[in-house]
């Protein structure tokens, strides 16, 4: 019999940005999902010396927000990218994967995503190799589009925090899914329909908003009144896979400027478009139902 819930564990440079939060807060209000734990990774030091450690903050404050406190297992993850590709640094991040992958059969897969870095997942292979046999789907957001668009300038974000570890993961042979920035960018939303969709959501809808305007006045300097939430296809794909067009194709090597090169013949699966719609209104949909319930108990 197959189970009625998805294992997940969803990874997450949670103070990264604006985008993650949302992410994070669909996953935990999605009912198929059996969510074995959040894990706060780093998001390098461009801003930050103590990056791993701000986006668990901001993850105990979304789980205050939805009365989840204790409830949901939250480990911390590497402080850093891993030195090279030989070289694990152990975290209860990548302990929580090691144990949960054990736990995983063909009818019960584990799916781990990331939203930042493979760091942790890097480590986990590393330290424990007879992960790569078992039945995990790693999805990661991340890396350059495969077609040559220009829209992304510069090395993708997540890629560039621990290039080491996206060449581990890729050359495992594990099964994963790469969503990357020619995708994850099209996934936009405007202020006027963040407003108007859970601008009355209590609390947790008045913050993912008031967080999101925070982080736009702050890092960008030209006109702006939406946002990409660019993680949230790592949730619709463990939602429901077929939200995404998925393409096999070799696995790549990352070059130290993030361009692919030939890598090994494992196969991947790249997500080439993503159902925006279904995404965006299933998350809208349960902010919503989650503040009716709250406001009535």
């Amino acid at each position: 019999m197959k189970p009625s819930r998805r294992r997940v564990i969803i990874d997450t440079d949670a103070k990264n940005e604006a985008d993650d939060q949302f992410a994070i807060v669909h996953g935990l209000l999605s009912p198929t999902f059996d969510v074995r734990g959040l894990i706060a990774a780093h998001f390098g030091t461009r801003r930050s010396d103590r990056s791993m450690e701000e986006s668990r903050e901001e993850i105990d404050l979304l789980l205050d927000l939805m009365d989840l406190t204790g409830k949901v297992p939250v480990a911390n993850g590497a402080p850093t990218g891993i030195p090279d590709e030989r070289t694990p640094l152990d975290s209860p991040g990548a302990q929580l994967i090691i144990e949960e992958s054990k736990l995983a059969s063909k009818d019960d897969p584990l799916f781990v995503s990331f939203l930042g870095p493979l760091t942790n997942m890097a480590s986990a292979i590393l330290l424990d190799p007879g992960i790569v046999d078992r039945d995990v789907v790693v999805i990661w957001i991340g890396g350059r589009g495969y077609q040559g668009y220009t829209s992304y300038p510069g090395m993708e974000f997540n890629l560039s925090n621990d290039i080491h570890a996206a060449n581990v993961v890729f050359g495992s042979g594990m099964t994963v899914w790469q969503v990357t920035s020619d995708v994850y960018t099209k996934v936009s939303v405007g202020y006027a329909e963040l407003d108007e969709k859970i601008g009355d959501a209590g609390p947790l809808g008045r913050y993912l908003i008031d967080q999101l305007h925070e982080w736009n006045a702050i890092h960008h300097g030209e006109p702006i009144e939406s946002r990409s939430l660019g993680d949230s296809p790592a949730i619709a794909l463990m939602l429901f896979p077929r939200s995404g067009d998925l393409r096999v194709r070799p696995a790549p090597r990352f070059g130290v400027d993030g361009w692919y090169l030939p890598g090994t013949d494992n196969p991947i699966h790249v997500c080439e478009q993503i159902d925006v719609r279904f995404l965006l209104e299933d998350m809208f949909a349960k902010i919503r139902r989650f503040a009716r319930q709250r406001s009535q108990s």
